[in-house]
C-alpha cells in the first residue's frame, strides 16, 4: 500500500470513529437541571395558603421519572377535635381524582381486554338510559362510553342525595342509583356539549360491575393498584389504616376520617366510580411513574402505549371539552397545569383539595394533597395548585 491510500485509509477510520461518537452523544440521555432554589418557593405559597386558612395543612410530591425531587409534608392533618401534625405518609380522600386513576383506568383495561369498546352504546348496559329529547319531541342518537368519559354524553353535573334518599333510604345500591340517574332528562344531545358530571362515572362504575361481576374497588385493587404495589389504594379504608387517614369535613352528624366525602359514594357505601378512592402521595407517584413510562412501572405492565397515549391527548370526537379519557388536558377544570407546561400535559383534581398534574414533555409529575375541606368546606386551592404547577415549570432549566 502506497502512502496515499494509507494517509486515506487513516483519514477514512478517524471520521468514522468522529462520527460514532458524535452520534453516541447526540443520543445520550441528558441529565436535567433543576434549581433546588426555585422549588423550595413551594415552601412560600403553600404556608401563605395555610396562614389565610385556605387549608390546614399539604403534602406536596414533585417527581422527574423515578426521581423525586421535592417531597414535603406542611402544618396540619386535622384541626379539629385535636390539632395533629401533617405527615408524608397520610392517606387522602381523593375526590374525583377517583374519576381517571381509578374507574377510567379499569375502562381502559376493559377496553384492551376485549370486553368493551367505547362506541358501544350506553343503553346495552344500563338499560333504559334516558336520550335528549328536543321541544319538538325528537330523540337524540344514543350516548356511547365515550360520551361518559369526556363528560358530553348529556347528563347533569349531580344530583342531591336528598333527591336520592325518598326512593331508597340512606344506602342505596350502584344498579338503583344508576337506574335513577338514566331516567333523568339529558341538557343536551350527546358530543355537543360538555358538562363536568359526576353521574357519568357512577354509570361507568356500573358498566365496569357488569362486565366483571366485580365493583370498581375490587377491580381497581386487583388489577392496577397491587399489581404496582400502590398498597394503600383502596376504597372504604379498614378500621386499622383510618387512623393514617387524614379528615375531612366536620358537621353536628359527621366526623369524616377515613369515610368518602362526596355525598353520593356515601349512600353507595363508599364506593363509586365518582369518588371514594383513598392515596397516599407516594403511591400516587407509583401510578404517575406508570404513565409516563406508556403504562408500565417496574416491570409490571398494566396499559399498552396506545392506551395510555388515547387517554391522555384530548378525544378527537369532543375536541372542544379539552379532556382526554378520564383527564383533564385543557378544561376549565385544568387550573392544576398552571401556566407554563406543554398542550401535551395533563392531570385532575378533587373536590377535597387533591390534584395531580402530569407534563409527558418534561417527564415531571405534581401531587398536591391537601383538606382543603376541613372542618366547615370553606377553604380554596384552585389559585394554589397553579401557582405550585408555575414554581416547578420554572425550575426545570434544561
Amino acid at each position: 500500500m502506497n502512502k496515499s491510500n494509507l494517509f486515506l485509509l487513516m483519514f477514512l477510520i478517524l471520521f468514522s470513529f468522529q462520527c460514532q461518537t458524535q452520534k453516541s452523544l447526540d443520543t445520550e440521555p441528558k441529565t436535567p437541571k433543576i434549581s433546588q432554589k426555585q422549588l423550595l418557593r413551594i415552601n412560600d405559597v403553600i404556608n401563605q395558603s395555610i396562614e389565610n386558612k385556605d387549608i390546614p395543612g399539604a403534602v406536596v410530591l414533585v417527581g422527574r421519572e423515578d426521581q423525586l425531587l421535592f417531597h414535603k409534608s406542611y402544618a396540619f392533618s386535622q384541626l379539629v377535635s385535636e390539632p395533629l401534625p401533617m405527615k408524608d405518609n397520610l392517606i387522602f380522600d381523593l375526590a374525583s381524582l377517583t374519576k381517571p386513576v381509578a374507574t377510567a383506568t379499569s375502562i381502559m383495561v376493559l377496553v384492551e381486554r376485549g370486553k368493551i369498546h367505547l362506541r358501544e352504546k350506553v343503553n346495552d348496559y344500563i338499560p333504559g338510559f334516558k336520550r335528549f329529547q328536543d321541544e319538538q319531541g325528537e330523540y337524540s342518537a344514543d350516548a356511547r362510553i365515550w360520551h361518559l368519559l369526556t363528560h358530553t354524553s348529556g347528563l347533569p353535573p349531580y344530583i342531591p342525595q336528598q333527591d336520592i334518599i325518598p326512593h331508597f333510604g340512606h344506602f342505596c345500591t350502584l344498579k338503583n342509583m344508576v337506574t335513577y340517574i338514566g331516567c333523568l332528562d339529558k341538557t343536551n344531545p350527546p358530543g355537543e356539549e360538555f358538562h363536568y358530571s359526576c353521574l357519568g362515572f357512577i354509570c361507568l362504575s356500573r358498566i365496569i360491575q357488569q362486565i366483571t361481576g366485580k365493583n370498581v374497588a375490587e377491580f381497581s385493587r386487583e388489577n392496577i393498584f397491587l399489581p404496582l404495589g400502590m398498597e394503600h389504594t383502596l376504597f372504604h379504608p379498614p378500621e386499622e389504616l383510618k387512623e393514617m387517614c387524614v379528615p375531612t369535613e366536620v358537621t353536628e352528624d359527621l366526623y369524616l376520617k377515613g369515610l368518602v366525602h362526596d355525598p353520593l359514594a356515601r349512600l353507595l357505601g363508599g364506593v363509586s366510580g365518582n369518588a371514594g378512592l383513598f392515596s397516599t402521595a407516594q403511591d400516587l407517584s407509583v401510578f404517575a411513574q406508570m404513565l409516563l413510562n406508556k403504562g408500565e412501572q417496574n416491570g409490571v405492565r398494566i396499559l399498552s402505549p396506545l392506551a395510555v397515549e388515547r387517554m391522555t391527548e384530548i378525544y378527537g370526537q369532543a375536541y372542544f371539552s379539552g379532556r382526554g379519557l378520564g383527564w383533564d388536558l385543557d378544561s376549565p377544570y385544568s387550573s392544576s397545569g398552571g401556566d407554563l407546561f406543554g398542550a401535551h400535559s395533563f392531570g385532575h383534581t378533587g373536590y377535597t383539595g387533591t390534584s395531580l398534574w402530569i407534563d409527558p414533555e418534561t417527564r415531571v409529575y405534581i401531587i398536591l394533597l391537601t383538606n382543603r375541606v376541613h372542618p366547615d368546606d370553606r377553604g380554596s386551592v384552585i389559585s394554589l395548585r397553579s401557582k405550585i404547577a408555575n414554581i416547578v415549570a420554572a425550575s426545570l432549566l434544561h
